[in-house]
């Protein structure tokens, strides 16, 4: 085998998980998913902790260090085998409140401190560039077992290693803007990884155990006689750095960012951890088990002056078992791949959320807006934040590529892993807490983390690149261990004193018993029919998420207060629900900052937050069952409420619309009979009577529109108009629609957005009657629309069930909230009734014909002017399968 070869392979087998990743990603796009939500696929998920430190490492520790391996694994152990109903717990918070990542679980805790939540990535980030760094170097020293002796490899080898991962992170990382930030490929691609390098693993490790050694016997006699002898100083257990190590691999399995995706932010729920409680640690021990026999035979075997870290390639090579040391290799891949992956992931959704996106909300000062601003398109803040997020994850690497540079490539594995452990363990308390102590405060936690982040700054990972000396520690205790107590020593100090004789902000308090306790957090106790606000609310959902999924929440939520159309009322259950939605997308912090500067919603008096915080569990849990006892009343009430409002002003619309009938019936008769008069005169010139003529026409035309609009909504109402369904292209009914508007619309001219290649949608329906409702809704916009500079935009698509959308927006100042509900209304008109120009029945008849035509007509809020949405199916139902006009479609 060949570096080239083996290097082929790598990208066949990237290749490979791209195709898998892109089939699970689609699956779950189709809402195929469940099967990818098994706790066995969780679990094996988990398997990212074992990375390459643990496949090449961990022999390279045992060789160096003998047992200390070892605590690799224990930490972990006992955190899932001992300690799961903390973990449990965890889960369930993180759920509740829609958590992203670490940063943003103790900036949710602590106040949804942006600062915190900053101060968090930053740590992450520096913690993470040694560990991907590692992986990079991992897979240089596996390509180089395989060389020619002598024959060096080129040094580009880590470069192009982290822009591949980079690619496949970007690819299916980065892909959509979820609201839950699950990424269904990636963790398909992690749970095979898992297998696969569990495989060479124990592939290699049997071959060594039974082909090189005579089983278990024999290498315990081989550890007893290597511990014997003078040298073998390693093999004596350490307490002290034991129990640091132990602490430290315990703490990493919780805090380091890739862990925290899989653990947290991928469970769909906490019940799989009764699985993982005893599945996970069983892995562990099978890498474990096998760890030992590699790591004694290579010594015994390989030639003096061997990097241990490559026993796992080198045994099999020395006995010419070349495919078994591929396929070493590709397990060694597969974790260092699955490493780097969900640590980009991670990190990059911690930076996107608390570094690039606040960063540009503050350069914005104003924020965000109901109306789109100029030049931005409704997708502006979702190509934001997937940018920033593919920014970062390029960021990430080549700082991983950079650390590899300037540590020189030569530092044992397992030294590089130790670097990012110590680390991330500095948020552990802060985590920890957060999660158990209410008194826990922001300022406590700021000062914990930074002060114990700058001792492991100077103390560990700059001495790590060589910047500074190694300290020196002289009061009988491993100087490394040392550095790590004396850190998270000063680390829980601080916190604990900080926040005793602090006074926390209200909003820390409200989180506190949310977190504590796992409650669901409250929000503001006042209700708000505020529906500017809702309006803005939904403007920003449709840019984060897409106008379709915003605009379903929207009207699912109204629909359970018993409201119609989009906007619900800015109720506290709907704000905190909004809320935690949003926060799984952006992070706490930026959550928050955007509904406060969207919708004022950020203010919360000091005596509402007390009176929550003083609440008893028991109190809060009959407050609870109260409130599902009177919710459907709630519902019924609202409903009957809103009935009786319509129906109070459709009757006085009613009355008027009777008034303005009679006036429109009037006029033309009273012009018809006089000037007819005018006509029976002898001596009448003949110029004069052609124009009185002229009239009696033009009245006599406006009297049968009129009563043809009367006639044609009765017959649409009951249900006895006449559909002549044909193949249409919309694109041609559109251009009929714009020439027809134009000419009855007046000289003021109008500038339209078209996209006319998306326009060519063909469809079965008939063409007259939705020509008739793309004219009434043109034409509305042309009278209504009353911008300095007028603009109508027209927007088809296909959605995914083969119905066709036709969106029609213009950009003046839209409609008012209050007349939304009416305007379908056949006795509804949003000018003045008493003025001419029409009855108001256009955009009745427009609904009455497209529910003819098995379709819908709606109004769409918070689109900045009056906006339209046509929903055409691809065929009505009463068009059969022998019908000539589908076959002519399908055709």
């Amino acid at each position: 085998m060949t570096p080239e070869t083996l290097s082929a392979a790598a990208v066949l087998y990237v290749g490979f998980m791209f195709l898998l990743a892109h089939a699970a990603d689609r699956a779950a796009a189709a809402g195929r998913w469940k099967w990818m939500n098994q706790p066995i696929i969780y679990t094996l998920s988990l398997s990212v902790y074992c990375s390459a430190w643990t496949f090449y490492g961990a022999v390279g520790y045992a060789s160096r260090s003998g047992l200390e391996f070892l605590t690799i694994y224990l930490g972990p152990g006992i955190v899932f085998a001992g300690a799961w109903w903390g973990v449990r717990h965890l889960v369930r918070v993180a759920r509740m409140h829609r958590v992203t990542s670490v940063a943003d679980l103790i900036s949710s805790r602590f106040g949804k401190s942006a600062s915190l939540a900053a101060l968090v990535t930053l740590i992450a980030v520096t913690a993470a560039t040694p560990y991907i760094a590692l992986q990079l170097q991992s897979v240089s020293m596996a390509l180089t077992a395989f060389a020619e002796a002598g024959q060096p490899l080129p040094g580009s080898v880590p470069f192009w290693t982290a822009m591949g991962l980079g690619a496949f992170t970007i690819l299916f990382g980065t892909r959509n803007l979820a609201a839950d930030e699950r990424h269904h490929g990636v963790v398909m691609a992690i749970a095979l990884e898992a297998i696969v390098k569990l495989a060479a693993f124990i592939a290699v490790g049997t071959y060594v155990l039974w082909g090189l050694a005579d089983g278990p016997a024999d290498i315990l006699a081989r550890i007893e006689r290597m511990a014997s002898q003078p040298e073998g100083t390693g093999w004596t257990i350490k307490p002290d750095r034991w129990i640091v190590l132990i602490t430290l691999s315990g703490a990493a399995v919780l805090v380091l960012p890739r862990m925290f995706q899989v653990l947290v932010v991928e469970a769909h729920d906490e019940d799989r951890l009764r699985q993982a409680g005893w599945a996970f640690p069983l892995y562990l021990f099978i890498l474990s088990f096998l760890v030992l026999p590699i790591a004694v035979i290579g010594d015994e075997l390989l030639p003096a002056g061997s990097n241990p870290d490559l026993h796992v390639l080198a045994l099999p090579l020395s006995q010419g078992k070349d495919k078994l040391a591929a396929f070493a290799f590709i397990g060694g891949f597969s974790s260092a791949m699955s490493m780097v992956v969900v640590s980009a992931i991670a990190l990059s959704t911690m930076m996107a959320n608390h570094w690039l996106v606040p960063f540009w909300l503050w350069l914005r000062h104003g924020g965000f807006r109901a109306k789109p601003l100029p030049g931005a398109t409704r997708e502006d803040l979702r190509v934001l934040m997937l940018n920033a997020r593919r920014l970062a994850i390029l960021c990430i690497l080549a700082a991983g590529w950079a650390y590899h540079r300037m540590s020189g490539g030569t530092s044992a594995l397992a030294v590089m892993g130790i670097v990012a452990f110590s680390g991330m363990a500095q948020v552990l308390p802060a985590m920890t807490a957060g999660l158990f102590w209410r008194g826990a405060t922001r300022r406590g936690a700021i000062a914990g983390i930074s002060a114990g982040s700058l001792i492991w700054l100077c103390m560990i990972f700059l001495p790590s690149l060589g910047l500074l000396p190694h300290p020196v520690i002289s009061i009988g205790i491993d100087p490394f261990a040392g550095t790590v107590l004396l850190a998270l020593t000063v680390n829980v100090a601080l916190l604990t004193l900080v926040s005793l004789f602090d006074f926390p902000h209200p909003v820390e308090r409200m989180q506190a018993l949310s977190f504590v306790h796992a409650v669901s957090p409250d929000s503001t106790p006042r209700n708000s029919t505020d529906d500017a606000g809702s309006e803005a609310l939904l403007a920003l959902a449709g840019r984060l998420w897409g106008s379709d999924r915003a605009l379903e929440d929207f009207q699912n939520a109204a629909a359970l207060q018993g409201k119609s159309g989009y906007l619900p009322d800015l109720t506290p259950r709907f704000l905190s629900d909004f809320e935690r939605q949003l926060a799984g997308t952006v992070g706490a912090a930026t959550a928050g900052a955007l509904m406060s500067r969207v919708a004022g919603h950020g203010n919360i008096t000091v005596a509402d937050l007390m009176d929550v915080a003083g609440e008893a569990s028991r109190a809060r849990a009959d407050n609870l069952r109260l409130e599902n006892a009177t919710e459907e009343l709630e519902r019924a009430a609202r409903k009957l409420r809103e009935a009786n409002e319509k129906l109070t002003v459709l009757s006085q619309q009613k009355d008027a619309f009777l008034a303005q009938i009679s006036h429109e019936l009037r006029t033309p008769m009273t012009s018809i009979r006089a000037f007819s008069e005018f006509l029976r005169e002898p001596d009448l010139p003949q110029q004069e009577r052609d124009r009185f003529a002229s009239i009696i026409h033009d009245e006599a035309g406006r009297l049968t529109r009129l009563i043809d609009d009367l006639l044609d909504l009765a017959l649409l109402e009951g249900g006895r108009a006449k559909i002549s369904p044909t193949v249409v292209n919309l694109h041609d009914l559109i251009d009929r629609a714009l020439a027809s508007a134009r000419a009855s619309g007046g000289a003021r001219d109008f500038t339209i957005l078209r996209d006319p290649p998306a326009e060519h949608l063909m469809v079965i329906t008939d063409a007259d009657r939705l020509l008739q409702v793309l004219i009434n809704v043109l034409a509305n916009a042309r009278k209504y629309c009353a911008a300095a500079r007028p603009e109508i935009r027209i927007e088809t698509k296909r959605m995914r069930d083969g119905t066709a959308e036709i969106v029609i927006s213009d950009n003046g100042s839209g409609i008012p909230p209050e007349q939304a509900a009416l305007i379908f209304e056949k006795f509804a008109r949003l000018d003045d009734n008493s003025r001419a120009g029409g009855a108001g029945l256009g955009l009745a008849i427009s609904r009455e014909i497209m529910q003819a035509l098995d379709g819908s007509i709606s109004y769409l809020p918070g689109q900045g002017g009056a906006a339209f949405r046509i929903l055409l199916p691809r065929r009505p139902h009463q068009v059969g399968d022998g019908d000539p006009a589908r076959q002519a479609a399908s055709g």
